[in-house]
């Protein structure tokens, strides 16, 4: 394609940053102590959860250097300031993400945890509900099953939600029967799960020189850790309806992940190892079914010849700093270049349109 300009767009990532005190006004008295103020970078290039470390949320600011930051978070969570950001992105829509709530499934507490997501799903429609050029994830608690159960019921109802975020790592891992019945809950509500890199498990896989970098692309790992467990289980076989969207995760990973799965599944057939027996490849569950976002990605487009196109969501990761804004038109123009109009169009749009329930008049134009 000469120019995507004129291509609707849709980001399948965006984030929204949570005020800092949120979470400790909201809660109830008696868990207070468990309340998220913030998350911390740390010297061996991870990040962590602040359990309700400091009132303001701020330690190194001042009482007014910290209100100032506050009221500048909550100003960003406005209808007004978003649609600002998507005409200056020549984007169309996108769906949203917590910041410091995608690491609320580190709390220990099953009540606190249920407690801190809910907390996050009704600021959230809250403030930003209601728009149909924005889609919300809603923070699903998965401290039990039943307790995810309870609150997909709670929530999936509003029109404004688009998809039902779970950790990318499981607790436990998803292939367990524990969470059997959630996958069917899931599927009936038309919602994809969404689950983003970072959530469910330490940040922190490697310490000393390089650990920075190499965290990252550990981090990032997961997704194809996850895709494998969903696919080669038969969660996907036996619920052809759900969808799952790995967030944040690249997309360069998925023609590897479907080759080295379909490999391994027909070598250990041969022999008698592979429990359970499914109807299809692995991959064909994958190309289907399981669908990752990217920021910029080079290699995800080159593998479009194995993949297909239906496994791609972009997102500009708003206002992250590595973020794509202001700039994604030209990252998208350079991405895309050669490629046929039909993938493009899926990829930048259309899949999130169809995944996460975007009426088709957000495709007309831009804010």
């Amino acid at each position: 394609m000469a120019s995507t300009i004129d291509v609707p767009k849709i980001s399948a990532d965006a984030h929204v940053d949570e005020p800092h005190d949120l979470w400790y006004q909201r809660l109830n008295a008696d868990l207070r102590d468990f309340a998220p103020r913030r998350i911390q970078a740390n010297a061996e290039g991870g990040w962590s959860l602040v359990i309700n470390n400091n009132p303001i949320g701020w330690s190194e600011l001042s009482a007014e250097e910290s209100a100032a930051k506050e009221a500048a978070r909550v100003a960003a969570a406005a209808p007004d300031v978003r649609m600002d950001m998507m005409r200056t992105d020549h984007i169309n829509g996108e769906i949203v993400f917590p910041t410091i709530g995608l690491y609320a499934w580190d709390i220990a507490n099953p009540s606190a945890g249920q407690a801190v997501c809910q907390v996050y799903n009704d600021w959230i429609r809250e403030q930003i509900g209601g728009h149909d050029r924005i889609k919300l994830a809603m923070m699903i608690p998965t401290w039990d099953a039943d307790m995810a159960i309870a609150e997909i019921e709670r929530v999936a109802g509003d029109p404004s939600v688009g998809g039902l975020l779970l950790p990318l790592v499981g607790k436990p891992e998803w292939n367990s029967r524990e969470w059997e019945p959630l996958w069917g809950v899931i599927a009936s509500t038309g919602k994809p799960v969404v689950m983003h890199q970072g959530s469910g498990h330490d940040m922190i896989f490697y310490r000393g020189w390089g650990s920075g970098t190499a965290n990252l692309l550990a981090t990032q790992s997961m997704a194809p850790r996850a895709a494998a467990l969903l696919s080669c289980s038969g969660i996907l076989e036996r619920h052809p309806n759900l969808h799952a969207v790995f967030v944040e995760c690249n997309g360069g990973w998925i023609s590897w992940a479907m080759q080295t799965l379909d490999y391994y599944y027909q070598a250990h057939d041969e022999i008698g190892w592979t429990k359970p027996k499914l109807k299809e490849l692995p991959s064909h569950y994958i190309r289907h079914q399981i669908h990752s976002t990217f920021q910029d990605d080079p290699v995800a487009i080159t593998n479009l010849a194995d993949t297909g196109a239906d496994c791609l969501l972009w997102g500009n990761d708003y206002p992250h700093p590595e973020s794509t804004y202001p700039e994604s038109l030209q990252v998208l123009d350079r991405l895309f270049e050669g490629v046929d109009v039909d993938s493009t169009r899926a990829i930048v749009g259309g899949n999130a349109h169809r995944l996460f329930g975007f009426d088709d008049s957000v495709l007309k134009d831009i804010p």
